[in-house]
């Protein structure tokens, strides 16, 4: 069960640094368009704040890397930013009114909890 909850956890850390990616370097281009919905006029008026919530993104993925590597509290550490990444899927979902971004960025986050809060 333990290599089960060590690759979601490093799915989700992943999901999040790709997250960083897009919203920090790549807003404006074709791909992070497609990925987020957007116009490209939109894009360019919020490309500063698309790059802080990638910063945000970035210290989640950073968080569960600590997780992973952690010999003291790992189970903690993890249980924690992966319920903030929860809580960021089912806010973003209903500030979105898109439900295909919690299944995204919240259940991949909820199966690694589950495994840690099961095992």
């Amino acid at each position: 069960m333990r290599t089960v909850q060590i690759v979601l956890i490093t799915l989700v850390a992943l999901l999040h640094f790709y997250f960083l990616i897009l919203e920090m370097f790549l807003w404006t281009t074709p791909r992070a368009l497609k990925a987020f919905g957007l116009s490209i006029e939109f894009a360019k008026q919020t490309v500063v704040l698309a790059a802080n919530q990638g910063l945000y993104n970035g210290f989640l993925a950073a968080g569960l890397v600590w997780s992973l590597v952690n010999k003291n509290f790992p189970d903690q550490i993890a249980i924690f930013f992966l319920s903030c990444v929860i809580i960021a899927g089912i806010y973003g979902a209903y500030s979105t009114k898109k439900i295909k971004l919690f299944y995204i960025q919240g259940v991949p986050a909820v199966l690694a909890l589950i495994t840690i809060l099961f095992t």
